[in-house]
């Protein structure tokens, strides 16, 4: 009988071992994964989100497969004030920041005859300052280490229309984060810095399951266009930003990857 639990060598080190990693919107979904999985890699967590009973559950599960992981909650990623406060506490309690994943966003959906200005605001605030924000707050940190990673999160509404959904304020936003990561890539380079975008297609997550897959929204069908056939996890997503923050990307940056199941490679998009 082979005894599974038994290693016939050294284990090995996590992707991310001795690394600091700032995860923002840690409360649930896609956020929740990561901290998971980039804890079970080795890094040091810190996370944040404006939800305090999420993100505490989130720390609650990374501590209890054994990772490593604080959070500061709640932070309003819209309020400069408020990130500068926390980018300068967490500055004066770790010795350096080595990535960041800038994953915390929120959007409102609206046909442009419908859209009102201050949802435009209200999805820029959410989708475009919750990312330039944290990335402006925590640039000085990560360029002292002289190989960091900042991975955004940028979506197939970003590259693609929709004719099922009418989403010009997401579509503007999420365009914007993948153009800021090539000009954030320019400016980092000369620091070390490496900047990618994972750009997920649909995701089953709690805010997912509440609106574009409800029963009653058109593109509850949409995985039957999707060349893979199904919807994404979390964890899909997760594991190609840890793959963009880690060292095995290390010639990688400027670069958008889709996590989106062949979605945005095919008519009709």
């Amino acid at each position: 009988m082979i005894d599974s639990s038994r290693s016939d060598g050294p284990e090995r080190p996590g992707r991310l071992a001795g690394k600091t990693a700032i995860i923002t919107g840690t409360g649930s979904g896609q956020g929740r994964a990561a901290a998971l999985a980039f804890a079970a890699e080795g890094a040091a967590v810190i996370g944040c989100d404006i939800d305090a009973d999420g993100a505490e559950e989130t720390v609650r599960q990374v501590r209890q497969a054994g990772g490593r992981m604080s959070s500061t909650h709640p932070v309003d990623l819209t309020n400069e004030q408020a990130v500068a406060a926390w980018a300068a506490e967490v500055t004066a309690e770790h010795a350096s920041v080595d990535i960041l994943y800038a994953n915390a966003a929120a959007t409102r959906f609206a046909p442009v005859e419908d859209l009102t200005f201050s949802d435009w605001q209200w999805n820029v605030a959410h989708e475009m300052d919750v990312v330039f924000l944290p990335v402006k707050y925590f640039w000085r940190q990560l360029a002292a280490t002289g190989n960091a990673a900042i991975v955004l999160v940028g979506s197939t509404a970003g590259v693609t229309g929709s004719v099922t959904n009418g989403r010009l304020a997401h579509t503007a936003t999420k365009g914007a984060v993948v153009a800021m990561t090539k000009q954030l890539a320019a400016e980092g380079a000369p620091f070390g810095i490496r900047v990618n975008t994972v750009s997920p297609g649909m995701i089953r997550t709690p805010a997912t399951e509440g609106d574009l897959l409800s029963a009653d929204h058109p593109m509850n069908g949409i995985a039957e266009h999707i060349p893979l056939g199904r919807i994404g996890t979390p964890d899909e997503v997760a594991k190609c930003a840890l793959f963009l923050a880690s060292d095995e990307a290390s010639y990688v940056t400027g670069a958008n990857l889709m996590v989106d199941g062949g979605w945005s490679a095919v008519l009709p998009g």
